[in-house]
């Protein structure tokens, strides 16, 4: 999940956004070069969504399901899981590299991305962009929603069972380490699904919008309502990518311990060099 965001990271928001922004005519801005970018750009964003949807359904195994707990909760497991879901997104996103077409030509050589007029007009692009939708965020909306309600509702039947256990006494409620820690997991897992929904919410609308009304989608017009709603929805969909990744990392003790390590790191190794000069 980290890679896939350093790589939402690295193909969008340097090679793309930057790059393109400060340097237009650089090496990464020749059309070929700038069609294998953004292809890529969106193999690692389904990587990022999807890679999410398999964490989610891992938690949700590893929860509710403990007799398949051991035998699907494997190093090997996630392997194939990591490397289905690359291959899935690499396959779903080809046809990306066909929607652009050179923006100008100088001495021969083509610069630039822009969107090919028949990418308007066309049928089989209404349809790959109606299967891109269904495929995220539609389905991700659904499996995300669905396994953390299930995992939810395990946890708030297993806490009910755990104080009928412990008694009804409030104060054995709030001592209880577990009952809290419960607590905590259902708050992480709300938070992973409300994030998700609401960073993608602004692009599903503008695809709706454009089923339903005379707009399209990638118009060159910056004063535009809906061009300037359409690139907020991208800018949020991309924000989404990190989002889940930080919280999942932050929300574990054993990574909070290792940040610390390496925040602490230097200051040994000054503290080992100063002993030493002395």
């Amino acid at each position: 999940m980290a890679v896939a965001d350093l790589m939402v990271l690295t193909f969008h928001v340097i090679l793309y956004q930057i790059i393109n922004g400060y340097f237009p005519y650089s090496f990464f801005n020749h059309t070929s070069v700038c069609k294998v970018n953004l292809t890529l750009l969106f193999v690692s964003l389904d990587c990022c969504v999807w890679l999410t949807v398999a964490f989610t359904f891992d938690r949700y195994v590893a929860i509710c399901h403990q007799s398949l707990r051991a035998r699907y909760c494997t190093e090997r497991n996630a392997t194939v899981a990591i490397v289905v879901v690359l291959c899935f997104s690499i396959v779903e996103n080809i046809p990306y590299y066909f929607i652009y077409e050179h923006r100008e030509v100088i001495d021969n050589v083509e610069w630039a991305c822009y969107v090919k007029s028949s990418f308007y007009t066309l049928h089989i692009w209404t349809v790959f962009l109606w299967v891109e939708t269904i495929l995220a965020p539609f389905a991700p909306y659904v499996l995300i929603l669905l396994l953390n309600s299930l995992t939810i509702r395990h946890i708030i039947l297993a806490n009910r069972v755990r104080s009928g256990l412990r008694g009804n006494s409030s104060t054995a409620k709030n001592t209880d380490p577990e009952m809290e820690n419960r607590r905590k997991f259902i708050v992480l897992l709300l938070a992973i699904s409300g994030s998700f929904i609401l960073l993608w919410m602004v692009n599903l609308i503008c695809f709706i919008c454009v089923q339903f009304t005379d707009t399209q989608f990638l118009e060159a017009n910056y004063n535009e309502p809906f061009t300037i709603a359409e690139l907020s929805g991208y800018m949020l969909k991309f924000l989404s990518s990190c989002t889940n990744t930080f919280i999942y990392a932050v929300s574990q003790r054993k990574f909070r311990e290792e940040l610390k390590n390496v925040i602490k790191l230097p200051l040994v190794l000054v503290a080992k060099v100063a002993d030493h000069i002395k």
